[in-house]
């Protein structure tokens, strides 16, 4: 599969990019063929072009049912860090979580897998963005949320969780609500 294949089979979905060792990426989502409701599945794909060593690829990150997904997507030479909105569940009081994901760029395989979820299930979190910080290792997610983030700190309908060595490490992220 070429990069062409692979743009015309996202291009009526949801897409982001960023490129990472001279490679772009692209993270989509589009509505499975035949499902009612509606589920989304959220993709990562690695387009093939003359700066990237690797021929286009794709990797399946989650699925999202009935909620289209919200996505953010950022890289550098350390990895891509792909984040999404997500819905499990058909009951329509289910939450909405954020699944943040470390995919090698090289090997396409999910290398670390996070996300954030109101406790107890009693709200929901909604992602705005994914950001590296300058120090090129430390990942902040922001949003909004309804209900509390388990272990964060603060108060308020907005939060920010900060994972450090994102790409190097499995540390756990801190989260704090403004």
């Amino acid at each position: 599969m070429d990069g062409t294949e692979v743009t015309s089979s996202i291009q009526e979905s949801a897409l982001v990019s960023a490129m990472s060792r001279g490679c772009i990426f692209q993270l989509a989502s589009a509505v499975r063929a035949g499902t009612v409701p509606p589920i989304h599945d959220i993709t990562l794909y690695r387009l093939a072009s003359d700066t990237c060593k690797w021929p286009a690829a794709e990797v399946w990150l989650g699925s999202s049912i009935i909620v289209t997904p919200s996505l953010s997507l950022v890289a550098n030479d350390l990895g891509v860090a792909a984040g999404y909105t997500m819905k499990n569940n058909y009951s329509g009081s289910s939450p909405v979580t954020v699944g943040i994901k470390h995919v090698d760029p090289e090997l396409m395989t999910v290398a670390r897998s996070t996300g954030l979820a109101v406790y107890l299930g009693t709200g929901s979190v909604y992602l705005s963005y994914l950001a590296i910080g300058a120090d090129g290792t430390t990942l902040t997610a922001g949003g909004t949320k309804t209900g509390r983030i388990a272990g964060e700190t603060g108060s308020g309908s907005n939060f920010v969780a900060t994972y450090p060595d994102f790409f190097t490490s499995t540390t756990p992220g801190t989260v704090v609500a403004y």
